[in-house]
């Protein structure tokens, strides 16, 4: 039972980064003094997502894609091909884009939330597709990846949408 648990962890590490980074904006929001602010809120909740389920999510992303090609194709049902490592590299740069965001504010946050959204919603297209033409059924293409692919887009649209809605105090 531990390993699959485990297994169901680091299999779906883009879910599992999603719900650490809520947490950790949850936590960083207890740990502030009352009366919170939906600002002081908006910013904790943002700040963690950008680092967790972008910044780390993308990180790990181009380590499965350029050192393990083949076990990441296996997973999405696909053959081995040399432009995993391509999206492994553009990973990276989005990956150290979404840490540099951890900190950043709203301009940059907003363009570095623009490339992994894009790419999500594609993918839970090509996804789709997928399973439609190819009668891909592969854990890495319909299971929690699928929704998974819907649900970070949105989360991250509605965490800018309330940090623009609620901009940051200069102090």
């Amino acid at each position: 039972m531990v390993r699959d648990i485990i297994t169901l962890v680091v299999g779906n590490y883009f879910l599992t980064l999603l719900i650490i980074g809520l947490i950790a904006g949850f936590l960083s929001i207890i740990n502030k003094p009352k009366p919170r602010s939906m600002n002081l809120i908006a910013e904790a909740l943002l700040s963690y997502y950008m680092l967790f389920a972008i910044g780390i999510n993308n990180l790990v992303n181009f380590v499965f894609h350029v050192f393990f090609g083949e076990l990441s194709a296996s997973f999405i049902g696909w053959a081995d091909s040399p432009f995993q490592t391509e999206v492994g590299f553009a990973s990276l740069g989005i990956g150290i884009a979404g840490v540099m965001a951890f900190k950043a504010g709203l301009p940059f946050r907003v363009a570095t939330y623009i490339p992994p959204a894009v790419f999500s919603l594609g993918a839970a297209g090509g996804h789709i597709y997928q399973m439609i033409a190819a009668h891909n059924f592969s854990p890495g293409n319909v299971g929690l990846v699928l929704p998974t692919d819907i649900v970070l887009p949105a989360v991250g649209f509605v965490l800018l949408y309330l940090s623009y809605k609620h901009p940051k105090t200069s102090r």
